[in-house]
């Protein structure tokens, strides 16, 4: 058993059955949907590990190892992931134990992996908050942001920005350009500048994961793991410094594991992430892009595809300056990207994509006639 297990396991193998659920998120909503299986007296336990066809989970009676045998679909998506609610068997049942099921989850954070077969991951289950953890040590790459945002929004948790390393930037006029570019690409969302070295703006992300499920995502070498040790209040994950040259760190953190916070909530800490594939995100776009939704409510055309068609809303603003080209050049790349996506498993779509690129190859080939042809006058 690794020392980050070991650690995350310490907060949960003593008290009381009632305290050790509770403090891990359990309420009487999850209380209600593991009833039928209390009655075939199964165990119930929140997975703060997963590791190659077992997992740890948190139960009553401390943390235990059960074996996922019964629970690997061929989904990827119905996996057991971290932040699972599952039912195992009781202590006693045989060796190993198993778990038996998963609780239907209230959100998941999945995205697309970077296999052709363009299969979906969980990266996270029952998510209440999602930390996307950005570091000031190199240039902000907005794009990146607006990726992660788009998927938070899609799994149903609330996203926050925490722009970390921020003792890097010693300048408060310069940080706070940079906190306004940021909440410049997401409305709705909070954008705190914090150091984990320093200690400035920790407590401000405490108040806000201090209750329900927190998930911290972002590359590798973004500070997640010294921003985990910071909110749990202990060396729970080893840290490797980044290199200068682009801020990129070796993976420290190679499993997703699931801690107790002193201050009460949970906190879910994820390997750096290479790619940020969309995974069937389009309500998740939207949110991300809420100006831009905005704007193309008031296009003349409901179908507007905003490219050149009159009475464009999303154009009169991109012509008055008030949207941004790279912010308009980001939501059609997303949107795009998803479409694509969505299209290899769903026929009707698929079909309605070929139509309009056949559409816009005509309308090109007609213009270049029509050039041709007064050329030719």
């Amino acid at each position: 058993m690794s020392s980050s297990l070991s650690t995350a396991s310490s907060s949960v193998s003593t008290p009381s059955a009632p305290s050790v659920l509770d403090a891990h998120g359990w309420d009487a909503d999850w209380a209600e949907d593991f009833s039928p299986y209390a009655a075939q007296g199964l165990v119930p336990g929140r997975v703060v590990r997963v590791d190659r066809g077992q997992c740890d989970v948190a139960t009553p009676a401390g943390v235990v190892r059960a074996d996922t045998a019964f629970v690997t679909p061929h989904d990827p998506l119905r996996v057991v992931c971290t932040g699972d609610w599952v039912a195992v068997d009781p202590e006693g049942a045989g060796d190993p134990r198993y778990v038996r099921t998963l609780l239907p989850r209230r959100t998941v954070f999945a995205r697309s992996t970077s296999s052709k077969r363009s299969e979906g991951q969980v990266l996270a289950a029952n998510v209440d908050h999602a930390v996307i953890t950005v570091s000031l040590a190199v240039e902000l790459d907005l794009g990146r942001i607006e990726r992660f945002l788009a998927l938070a929004w899609e799994s149903g948790a609330r996203p926050t920005v925490v722009l970390s390393k921020a003792d890097l930037v010693p300048d408060p006029v310069v940080l706070s350009h940079l906190v306004e570019d940021v909440e410049g690409v997401a409305p709705g969302v909070e954008v705190l500048p914090i150091s984990s070295a320093s200690g400035d703006g920790v407590d401000v992300l405490r108040a806000v994961v201090s209750g329900g499920t927190t998930v911290l995502l972002g590359v590798s070498g973004a500070g997640k793991s010294t921003l985990a040790n910071a909110l749990v209040g202990d060396d729970v994950m080893t840290v490797q410094a980044a290199r200068d040259v682009d801020g990129k760190g070796r993976h420290t953190t190679t499993t997703r594991n699931l801690f107790v916070l002193p201050g009460g909530g949970v906190l879910i800490d994820t390997p750096g992430l290479r790619g940020v594939g969309l995974w069937d995100a389009e309500a998740g776009v939207g949110q991300t892009f809420a100006e831009i939704e905005d704007l193309a409510a008031e296009c003349r055309f409901h179908d507007c595809s905003h490219e050149s068609e009159p009475g464009c809303a999303v154009l009169a603003a991109l012509d008055d300056g008030s949207l941004p080209v790279r912010r308009l050049e980001s939501y059609r790349k997303l949107v795009r990207e998803n479409q694509r996506l969505v299209a290899k498993t769903d026929a009707r779509l698929r079909n309605e994509i070929r139509k309009d690129w056949k559409r816009k190859g005509a309308e090109g080939r007609a213009a270049m006639a029509f050039k041709r042809e007064g050329r030719l006058r």
